[in-house]
């Protein structure tokens, strides 16, 4: 048996060199975790010659690698220079964590200061530095999450691309994207929750968003009133088992078409306090219009016409 193996391997040597590399069928050809081209059937390889495009250094962990990589912060487009540019700490410490001397103090304030300015080179520049700085602020005071700022500063590019911020309040469009981007996104935030945190009116930035979406033709989804299910009753503090009844209450009453034209935060209101007087987790009708940021007569009107719709037994 061994006789046969050795006899079998030499058979396959003696096939490898005369296997022509130009002839082979593609199909045969394996690649290895190395990088090799190998001929399956007969063990010739035929390429080998590869370059390795890794790090010349070694690390075993993430913080190692962290510690000896040299490359920069990724791209980023909630930045105005995408993160390209040098950006100067504010904090008056060397390499080694030493105070500086107060002439090198007054000489990197200097370098701060011209570095500000060399960042913007137009009022192009000035107007993005600013809308994404707003858009950041009003991100981090809602809770969005960083997928959502980028989207949303994607938007405002585009509209500023093609000359729609000419003429406009800058804070109105900036919230507009950043609530067109919540859209996009599926994150649930209604436009009340921008107002409170924008410094222009509710009436400004409702007609950027309708302008924006309109011109760049933003396919947006309309906002589905289970979105808002889940944040709702965490502010509110109920269980899980509300959450599931709203949900189906929503699920239910919106397959029949009773939500259009509805405010969305008010009706997830509405089936969370139907929810919770079926659940014996009762909360009252003002409590959670606050949360939601609605009035109690919306909170009632929507609450009757869904109590109407639905079989309380089913759910």
């Amino acid at each position: 048996m061994t006789t046969t193996r050795r006899e079998r391997e030499r058979t396959d040597e003696q096939d490898a060199e005369h296997v022509d590399p130009d002839e082979v069928d593609e199909d045969d050809l394996v690649r290895t975790n190395d990088g090799e081209l190998i001929h399956e059937p007969t063990g010739l390889i035929i390429e080998e010659d590869n370059v390795d495009r890794g790090p010349e250094w070694r690390a075993f962990n993430a913080t190692e690698r962290d510690r000896k990589s040299r490359v920069g912060s990724p791209m980023t487009q909630t930045i105005h220079d995408k993160g390209l540019t040098t950006s100067i700490d504010w904090r008056n410490r060397d390499a080694s964590g030493r105070q500086l001397s107060a002439e090198k103090r007054s000489r990197m304030e200097r370098l701060r200061t011209w570095q500000e300015r060399i960042r913007t080179q137009d009022a192009g520049e000035r107007n993005l530095q600013f809308a994404l700085s707003e858009i950041e602020r009003m991100s981090s005071a809602q809770g969005v999450p960083k997928s959502v700022r980028e989207v949303a500063s994607m938007i405002y590019r585009r509209a500023l691309q093609e000359d729609l911020i000419r003429g406009r309040s800058i804070e109105a469009m900036a919230t507009a994207s950043l609530y067109a981007g919540c859209r996009q996104e599926g994150i649930p935030r209604s436009l009340d929750d921008f107002v409170r945190v924008a410094r222009v009116e509710r009436r400004e930035i409702a007609r950027a968003y309708r302008y924006i979406s309109g011109e760049l033709k933003l396919a947006l989804k309309p906002v589905d009133p289970a979105e808002h299910v889940p944040r709702f009753c965490s502010k509110l503090g109920l269980p899980e088992g509300v959450k599931r009844r709203a949900t189906r209450i929503v699920d239910e009453t919106t397959a029949q078409g009773l939500h259009a034209g509805k405010s969305p935060t008010g009706y997830a209101a509405a089936a969370i306090y139907l929810a919770s007087m079926l659940s014996d987790e009762k909360r009252t009708q003002s409590e959670i219009a606050d949360v939601a940021d609605v009035t109690v007569v919306t909170v009632r009107n929507r609450y009757k016409e869904q109590m109407d719709a639905v079989d309380p037994g089913s759910l």
